[in-house]
Order: structure tokens, then C-alpha cells, then sequence
């Protein structure tokens, strides 16, 4: 019980760091959100790429996986595998292999959801 509730600490606690620090960038910077989310992607694709990105998904679970970070880190490590079987060719195809039933769920589940959310547009 006490070890489920330290988890369920530690991903918060990472989770809403990583978000905590998105969202000073974006109100302290004129750096647009998509920017800031492809910096974090690459950020996250590097210190997978290093191995040490890997420690904090150890340490912190959900809360290091779930946000942008942790997909970066997915499509390099995809990658660095597909390498080692695949070749050069695998660089190419391990990052999207690996993320791809991430993807799939999240598009599935958008589409869902369109059926029962109308857009609205937004009225300067």
C-alpha cells in the first residue's frame, strides 16, 4: 500500500515537473507551444539516445513516460534497437515501430471522442 502510494507520488511529482517547466517556458518566452513541444522531443530523444533518460522512467514510471519527453525517449530507443538487428534501415523504422501502439490507442481514442465533443471555434 505504501510503496503504491510513494509510485503514485513520484509520478506526479515528475509528471507535473516536466509540465511545471512547459508552461513557465511558454508564459515567460514568446516560444510558440509547438516549438516547445518539438524541443522537448528532441530533448527527450537525446538523453534517450545517451541511456539516461532511462533512469528517470525507471525512477519515476508514468510521470517520465506519459509526457512528450518520454516519447522522444521511446522513438530513440526504438531505434537503437532496430539498429542492432535491422542496420542502417532500422534507424529509420525501430523509432516508429516502437511508438506505434502508442500512437494507434491515441488516435483511436481521439476519433472516439469526436463523436460525443462538438469544436467550437474561438472568438477573439
Amino acid at each position: 500500500m505504501i510503496a503504491s502510494l510513494l509510485m503514485y507520488l513520484k509520478v506526479i511529482l515528475v509528471g507535473g515537473a516536466i509540465c511545471t517547466f512547459a508552461e513557465l517556458i511558454v508564459i515567460r518566452t514568446k516560444i510558440t507551444p509547438a516549438r516547445i513541444l518539438v524541443i522537448f522531443l528532441m530533448v527527450g530523444a537525446i538523453l534517450g539516445g545517451f541511456g539516461l533518460y532511462n533512469y528517470v522512467v525507471e525512477w519515476a514510471g508514468a510521470g517520465a513516460t506519459v509526457p512528450i519527453l518520454g516519447f522522444g525517449n521511446t522513438l530513440a530507443n526504438g531505434a537503437i534497437v532496430a539498429v542492432k538487428t535491422d542496420g542502417f534501415f532500422g534507424a529509420l523504422s525501430g523509432g516508429l515501430i516502437a511508438a506505434s501502439s502508442g500512437v494507434a490507442v491515441s488516435i483511436g481514442l481521439s476519433y472516439l471522442v469526436s463523436f460525443f465533443v462538438s469544436s467550437k471555434t474561438k472568438k477573439d
